[in-house]
């Protein structure tokens, strides 16, 4: 019998958890606790870290656990390296179901970029209005370049107030569309879009929305993980599921 761990906080998550629920699988969703408010959940929810490689090896362990599935965001890269080898060390199986990057089209005007630290160097020259789609953690770094005007847009309502001079906060929860995007960019007089290659179309509206605005975009790559399984819908994590219990492993 499966006993499955999801190492969740993206819509993909919430949707291998409804699927799981659905199939009365015995599944628990591990948030790592940076949303104040997550989603409600079909199956059982822990919050909170796992004390690195050897404490998410040990959690395993414990609980019995025969199925990891990393459902984190494609930036988690310290938990999905991790998840990798803590799998490894349990002899659990595992697995990541994770987003197809974003592929700049005709039209984009992408600066492609290996990190944070770079994306704020790209940043150097005259004030422009930038908006800053790339969540609340590393916007304190963009407080190198001053000059700027930023736009922020957070999930929760921050604890404490960003360490950038110049800014504006928007509090709202995606996904979003290409029209709302259009007229946030428009109202604030963007210039310029910080984001990082999240994938998927939850976030996608922005980068639709600079193209038909022309607007140049500073694109973060996602960082290199260690080799691992993935998919990149539920449906596929499922099949594999369902072909593991078959050989009854």
């Amino acid at each position: 019998m499966s006993n499955i761990l999801v190492l969740g906080g993206t819509t993909e998550a919430s949707a291998l958890a409804a699927s799981l629920a659905e199939r009365k699988e015995a599944a628990v969703l591990s948030y790592a606790g940076r949303v104040a408010n997550p989603r409600a959940q079909p199956i059982p929810v822990r919050i909170g870290g796992f004390g690195g490689i050897d404490g998410l090896a040990e959690y395993l362990r414990y609980n019995g656990v025969t199925h990891l599935i990393d459902a984190t965001h494609p930036f988690a890269s310290r938990m999905s390296a991790n998840a990798v080898v803590a799998a490894a060390r349990a002899g659990v199986a595992h697995i990541a179901l994770t987003r197809p990057a974003w592929v700049a089209v005709e039209g984009d005007r992408w600066t492609r970029v290996p990190d944070i630290e770079a994306a704020v160097a790209a940043l150097s020259g005259p004030a422009r209005r930038v908006m800053l789609a790339l969540g609340r953690m590393h916007v304190d770094a963009f407080g190198a370049q001053p000059q700027h005007e930023y736009l922020l847009r957070f999930v929760d309502a921050p604890e404490h107030v960003p360490g950038l001079p110049r800014h504006h906060l928007v509090v709202d929860r995606g996904p979003f569309d290409v029209e709302g995007d259009l007229a946030l960019m428009d109202t604030r007089r963007i210039e310029m879009v910080v984001c990082k290659n999240a994938g998927g179309s939850g976030a996608q509206a922005k980068l639709h929305a600079a193209r038909i605005l022309r607007l140049p975009v500073i694109m973060i790559e996602r960082p290199v993980l260690p080799a691992r399984l993935e998919a990149h819908r539920v449906e596929d994590v499922l099949g594999w599921l369902a072909h593991r219990a078959d050989r009854g492993v």
